[in-house]
């Protein structure tokens, strides 16, 4: 087995191919990791702009709901009545009725 990491199994025999091959990978490998950078910023900045643009939002609803509270606070009774009316309307249906339509 040493025999065969001894020896490699595709001897490159030309010195300027092995140092072509050496500078396009290097130059292959830069590329990458400058693609992957600019890729890698993108998506920073967009879930940047994001956690902004949610953070703004609660902090404005926040504001609104603080405020609002502070307008209709625990003492009026509009705010608490107003959770408790159910509007609508209504048909009266009586017995004698029902048996008219024939239903």
């Amino acid at each position: 087995m040493n025999q065969h990491f001894r020896q490699r199994p595709f001897p490159a025999g030309n010195p300027l191919a092995n140092a072509l091959v050496v500078i396009v990978g290097i130059i292959v490998i830069s590329l990458s990791l400058a693609l992957g950078f600019i890729v890698f910023l993108g998506i920073a900045g967009f879930l940047l702009a994001t956690a902004l643009v949610v953070g703004l939002r609660n902090w404005f609803l926040g504001r609104r709901l603080a405020s609002g509270a502070k307008r209709s606070g625990p003492g009026s009774g509009d705010a608490v009545r107003s959770r408790y009316v159910i509007e609508g309307e209504y048909l009266e249906v009586r017995p004698s009725d029902r048996h008219r339509d024939g239903s």
